[in-house]
This record gives C-alpha cells, sequence and structure tokens, in this order.
C-alpha cells in the first residue's frame, strides 16, 4: 500500500505542478484560450490564489516526507486538494461542463489524504 500512496501522490504532486504554475504565471486570456473557459467566473486574483493552493498542495504532498519533516503535512496538502477539486467539480456543474477531469484528481487525493491519515501513516 505504502508504494501505491507513493505513486498516486507522485503522480498528482506532477499533475497539480504543472496546472498550478500554469494558473500562476498566465493570464486569464491564455488560459481561456487553451480551453478553460471556467476562468470567466473568477478574477485573475482568484486564479492565481487556485494555481498558489495547487502549487502548494503538490509540494505538500511530496516534500515533508521526503526530507522527514512534519510528515503529517502530507494526508493535509492531500485534504487541501480534495477541497480544492470539490470547488472545481462544482463549478464544472455549474457551468454544464463536464466534471470528470477534477472528480478523478479529487478521488485520487482522497485516496492519498486517507491512505496517509489511517491506512499506511508515515
Amino acid at each position: 500500500m505504502n508504494i501505491a500512496l507513493w505513486i498516486v501522490a507522485g503522480l498528482l504532486a506532477l499533475v497539480f505542478l504543472a496546472a498550478g504554475a500554469m494558473k500562476l504565471t498566465r493570464p486569464k486570456e491564455a488560459l481561456r484560450d487553451q480551453g478553460m473557459s471556467w476562468v470567466d467566473d473568477f478574477s485573475q486574483a482568484q486564479v492565481r490564489g487556485i494555481g498558489a493552493l495547487e502549487l502548494l498542495g503538490a509540494v505538500g504532498l511530496v516534500l515533508p516526507p521526503l526530507v522527514d519533516v512534519a510528515p503529517v503535512l502530507a494526508p493535509l496538502a492531500a485534504t487541501g486538494l480534495v477541497l480544492v477539486m470539490a470547488g472545481a467539480v462544482a463549478t464544472h456543474v455549474r457551468r454544464d461542463e463536464t466534471p470528470v477531469p477534477p472528480l478523478v484528481l479529487g478521488l485520487l487525493a482522497l485516496f492519498v489524504a486517507v491512505g496517509r491519515f489511517w491506512i499506511a501513516p508515515f
């Protein structure tokens, strides 16, 4: 189980690192041109805030356990990403768009959170 949790956490970290960096570095218009029409519902600051949360969550998934400093931050980061993805699912449903990608990411983050809190904690 420990290996599966590490693999899922690593993949989630890569996805959220890329997504968060993109939201932090690109203007809303560029994100909209790439198919992220949901940015029309948010200000530039809110989009950057979402990106910052995703970036911090990605780092929190793997860095604390790797350096063995406060490894409890990993399941907390996973829990935070579950909440961010819950908001993303709600936004996509409200806009009549498919919520499948954020739903899958949220469920994977939930797997890591449950796994690291109760099944195979550090």
